[in-house]
């Protein structure tokens, strides 16, 4: 009997051992701090900054620019599994192994798909650093196993977790149904929040058909995320953080936010009152592409969806001219009350304690 219990006390140790071996290291900070950090990073160089050279492009009729922005963009499944591995710290096979983890998450998660990736990416490569080098055919074993666990998983679960994310969709639905008010208050905050987490804000509105003043809600929603933490970081990130964030993502502070979830509220609360502004004072809507709606700031693409939407009011008969009032209400909307108000609520929350030196810091 006491041999017994000498030999279950001993196996808990030889798992701790051989997982420390493994560099295997189970806990909140690994998995929802630095592998959410790096796979924002990933989504930043490949979808986001695909957009931007994409969206200049278009914009200056130069079809190799809309060409390098595709191929960036199409590789954002990839990217963002690599990103994590990498903040795993998995051996060479595996890393190479989450291209196609990554490209299978993505695809099958729909707008799901940032968070289908960020969890199968994170099973699939610690299953692989398990097997990595414990064989002499190790070259065949661990691409096995990690892309035979991250695609089965992809398959099994990433549906389910794009159903998931297109559920906030429904709630957006509802938002539109009430008051100019009520609703440019809701759907900016949902929308606002869907665009920071590992979910796809534009996907949503893209599905949901987000237009008209709701669509300019949704706008006034992203832009108080991506600008609002752009400014209101700028004492820790300078230069670097105040671009990546203000026309990159507002998910780059997902880390963060996981650490001190109070350092969401001035970017939140700037929302609820830019989108009921948007939508009671200047109307502002989004008549361009859908899928704009939910872009923000990034690429400056909700703007010239904006902007689209008034030249396509102007052709249908439906809009006179493009006024300074339009104008205004974007350049307000967009970029000046977000900067504005997410610096004051921010600097009130430091000043209380709530936010405190490095909260907001990148690696950037």
């Amino acid at each position: 009997m006491a041999e017994e219990t000498k030999k279950t006390e001993k196996e808990p140790g030889k798992v701790k051992a051989f997982l420390k071996k493994k560099g295997i290291e189970i806990t909140w900070r690994r998995y929802l701090i630095d592998a959410m950090g790096a796979m924002a990073s990933g989504l930043f160089a490949s979808l986001l900054v695909g957009t931007i050279i994409g969206t200049l492009g278009t914009q200056l009729g130069i079809q190799v620019l809309i060409d390098i922005g595709g191929y960036a963009k199409s590789v954002a499944g990839p990217a963002m599994a690599v990103a994590i591995a990498y903040a795993l710290k998995a051996p060479n096979l595996v890393l190479f192994s989450m291209l196609a983890v990554g490209a299978a998450s993505n695809s099958l998660g729909g707008a799901g798909g940032p968070l289908a990736v960020l969890i199968i990416a994170i099973v699939a490569t610690e299953f692989g650093k398990l097997v990595s080098k414990e064989t002499k055919i190790d070259i065949l074993v661990t691409p096995i196993v990690t892309i035979g666990v991250g695609v089965a998983l992809a398959i099994a679960i990433a549906p389910w977790i794009g159903s998931a994310a297109s559920s906030v969709g429904k709630i957006i639905m509802w938002a539109t149904d009430q008051q100019p008010f009520v609703m440019g208050i809701l759907v900016s905050v949902i929308v606002g929040i869907a665009l920071t987490l590992p979910i796809s804000s534009a996907a949503i509105c893209a599905a949901l058909a987000l237009t008209g003043l709701a669509g300019g809600a949704a706008v006034a929603g992203c832009c108080a995320q991506m600008v609002g933490f752009a400014v209101m970081s700028f004492k820790e990130n300078k230069w670097g953080g105040l671009v990546s964030q203000g026309i990159g993502t507002s998910m780059l502070q997902m880390g963060n936010i996981v650490k001190n979830p109070r350092i969401w509220i001035p970017p939140i609360l700037t929302s609820a009152i830019t989108g009921p502004i948007a939508t009671c004072v200047f109307q502002m809507k989004m008549n361009g592409e859908a899928i704009a709606s939910g872009m923000g700031t990034c690429g400056l693409v909700g703007q010239i969806g904006v902007y689209t939407g008034w030249v396509n009011d102007i052709a249908a008969g439906t809009k006179d001219a493009i006024t300074g009032f339009d104008w205004a209400g974007l350049v307000l909307i967009c970029f000046i009350l977000p900067a504005v108000l997410t610096w004051v609520f921010g600097l009130i929350l430091r000043k209380i304690g709530w936010i405190k030196e490095n909260d907001l810091k990148l690696d950037v």
